[in-house]
């Protein structure tokens, strides 16, 4: 299993989750002292040798493919990924905001998750098996107003994980997102840290009471990733999941239905959907 974007928050308690399982688990993030620092960590609580670690920057087509190369050479049996690595981005109006900065967080946040998709994919399909797992977000299914680098990229995840599902079904290879809810992680105290000129009165308002009430679980969304990863959601693809409202736990069973359905995808609502008679213009 690969997990990156892995030495800190989210991404270091979905490769304890995995650890947990019996899995063997390769890390990476951009800095190379975190991660190995990590690395140390999770073996310590372990105790055994499954847990390998590098720098790594999943936005360079060179890093990533070292990054596989590795893996590869490491994992036994490597059937798949989490694409956690990712970036909050420049906040505010986007008339003031620096268009390289929010190209970057582009460049991270989804063409470095399709270059890790690109990358494994032979792998997989040479496995005859696998499963990938790419982080969302609110972003995804709802305007994240003056943090639209972050909401456009995230959307974008969503819909390429939607068309990886359909082109690699015919080889056995599941490929979701999720939402992993409102985390109190670094992202959040960039909010709090950029204050209510930058993000708005509402998202910071909202940012304050998460960061006393203590946000959502880190570990709901690592269990959710480990069941997308398991062979109890097999044929279960194509579906952005939150793994704080959603009942994902059960859909193993719904599995029928979940084929036959467009529940949990990004698609367009027409009046007719909202019980609305508007006929088109003639």
């Amino acid at each position: 299993m690969i997990v990156t974007g892995a030495s800190v928050g989210l991404g270091k308690a979905i490769a304890r989750a995995c650890l947990r399982e019996g899995a063997y688990v390769y890390i990476c993030a951009r800095d190379p002292e975190a991660i190995e620092k990590t690395r140390e960590e999770l073996f310590r609580e372990i105790g055994e040798p499954r847990v390998f670690a590098m720098q790594a920057d999943v936005s360079d087509p060179a890093s990533v493919d070292a990054l596989m190369e590795a893996a590869s050479r490491e994992l036994p049996g490597l059937t798949g990924i989490v694409n956690n690595a990712g970036v909050q981005g420049p906040k505010g109006l986007l008339q003031d905001l620096d268009p390289i900065e929010w190209l970057r967080t582009i460049e991270i946040n989804l063409f470095g998750t399709m270059l890790c998709c690109r990358a494994i994919l032979p792998i997989l399909r040479r496995a005859g098996y696998g499963k990938i797992v790419n982080l969302s977000g609110g972003g995804a299914t709802a305007p994240r107003p003056r943090m639209s680098a972050y909401a456009a990229s995230k959307a974008a995840v969503v819909r390429l994980t939607e068309n990886l599902a359909e082109e690699y079904s015919a080889f056995h290879i599941d490929v979701n997102a999720i939402a992993p809810g409102s985390l109190n992680t670094r992202m959040l105290d960039e909010v709090l840290a950029a204050g209510p000129e930058q993000v708005g009165e509402r998202i910071y308002a909202e940012s304050q009471k998460q960061k006393r009430q203590g946000g959502a679980s880190p570990d709901r969304a690592a269990d959710l990733c480990v069941f997308l990863l398991s062979k109890a959601s097999d044929k279960i693809t194509g579906k952005l999941l939150s793994a704080v409202w959603d009942p994902w736990e059960g859909l193993a069973a719904r599995r029928a239905d979940l084929e036959k359905s467009d529940v949990y995808t990004l698609r367009r609502v027409t009046p007719k959907d909202r019980g609305l008679d508007w006929e088109a213009p003639r």
